[in-house]
């Protein structure tokens, strides 16, 4: 094969550190349909803050070449000259939670309109088994009337980023890889070895690697459900699940999972791939599903327990202004996708209570687009019946939270992260 040259298509929270990465050894273009996104990123800045301006500016070009570096772009004409093309897009789901593989197919359908022969494309979104060869590469075929696995060829390397995590960055999570023949396998594995100082493990089949990715997540979502579980019980028999957690975590084979709103773009999204498909082969998934529907409903639960918690303090819950603090999908981080913290959100309206919401790290305008609802970025001058801590930021440990609080109002921390001092209940 001629000199590497890799397309990377979708610059988002994937997509971006892996490009960047990349981008240290070999030529990388990155595509993305969002042009202020592209415009953005070549300012060198990065909103998702993924990577930092400095490392980000480190690597970048001012024109798609032969050169090491990175070059973001929105025009298709720039990612000709790849013979490596990664596609991370987004892999959401629906209002009925069923898989949306509309920006994967339109993915394909760009790629396949570039690809030459002997060019080799690799998927990173998160699919249930199967989707790569049932799916994908149809389309690729279609598009580019080339012959899988003789004209072109794929692989599937699962994305493991954890959004927000400055320590688990892209090359020090050991990656996952693999190939539609052993030979692409390996060369494959070889790409990504060259860049991941975690290291890299070779799957023996593409749909190997689809499913070791989709278990991870699906793993997770059923302990935090056992958890969140365990939270409502010991709620009712008025026992801290986080006494209980640390004693019961002295045993060295006790697992450390907590309870918690379970949202963003994997945990609460990758379980319904694998279920969906486990149907379509006529399995019920009992475990996984049932996982789903605990932590899907813990923003109802949280709702009410606030209610029930400023009723026992003789608060007026008709129009109670009641303070939400955040809005991301996890901590110290400004993705707001699939956050579950709206779910609380939704749930106390419902009471007619009036709600105001704080979060240093979202983007205001994001929150509006996404969830029609309006945040701040500055401390509230007002004060509060109640006042709700859905996800720990750095900004809410040891805030000063009695200049926010009426003469008689509530603090409900769901992520255990204030005083318990100060605190009325919580999960």
């Amino acid at each position: 094969m001629n000199q590497i040259k890799i397309g990377v298509i979708g610059l988002g929270y994937v997509g971006l550190p892996l490009a960047r990465l990349f981008a240290t050894k070999y030529s990388v273009v990155g595509f993305d349909i969002n042009k202020e996104r592209v415009a953005e990123l070549m300012s060198g800045t990065d909103t998702t803050l993924e990577v930092s301006d400095q490392v980000l500016q480190s690597v970048l070009v001012k024109r798609p070449s032969e050169d090491i570096g990175l070059y973001c772009t929105a025009s298709l004409s720039d990612v000709l000259n790849c013979n490596y093309y990664i596609i991370t897009v987004p892999t959401p789901v629906d209002k009925n939670n069923r898989p949306v593989l509309t920006p994967l197919i339109k993915a394909s359908e760009t790629v396949g309109s570039l690809l030459k022969e002997d060019d080799i494309v690799i998927y990173e979104s998160t699919v249930y088994p199967g989707a790569t060869e049932d799916e994908c590469i149809p389309v690729l075929e279609n598009f580019s009337g080339l012959e899988f696995n003789k004209h072109f060829f794929a692989g599937y390397s699962p994305e493991r980023i954890n959004p927000g995590d400055k320590e688990h960055t892209v090359e020090k999570i050991l990656k996952v890889t693999s190939g539609s023949t052993p030979e692409i396998g390996k060369k494959i594995d070889n790409l990504y070895n060259s860049v991941i100082t975690a290291g890299t493990h070779l799957a023996p089949t593409i749909k190997v690697a689809e499913a070791s990715k989709v278990i991870e997540n699906s793993q997770r979502d059923i302990n935090i459900a056992f958890v969140n579980e365990l939270a409502k019980i010991f709620n009712l028999m008025d026992i801290n699940t986080y006494d209980v957690l640390e004693a019961a975590g002295t045993k060295w084979n006790f697992l450390p999972f907590k309870p918690g709103l379970v949202g963003g773009h994997c945990i609460g999204v990758d379980p319904y791939y694998l279920a969906q498909k486990a149907q379509e082969l006529g399995y019920n998934p009992e475990i996984i599903l049932a996982g789903r529907r605990v932590n899907d409903g813990m923003g109802n639960y949280v709702a009410s327990e606030v209610i029930k918690t400023m009723i026992k303090n003789d608060i007026k819950i008709k129009d109670a202004e009641i303070l939400i603090l955040g809005i991301t999908f996890k901590e110290n981080c400004p993705d707001v996708r699939n956050t579950k913290a709206v779910d609380v959100i939704s749930a106390l309206k419902e009471y007619n209570t009036d709600i105001t919401i704080f979060d240093p790290w979202a983007s205001v305008d994001e929150v509006k687009n996404e969830y029609g609802l309006e945040s701040l970025n500055k401390i509230p001058e007002k004060k509060f019946d109640a006042i709700v801590l859905t996800v720990g930021h750095n900004e809410f440990i040891g805030m000063n939270l009695d200049a926010l609080k009426k003469k008689v109002s509530i603090v409900y921390d769901v992520k255990n992260v204030l005083d318990k001092s100060i605190i009325n209940n919580g999960l």
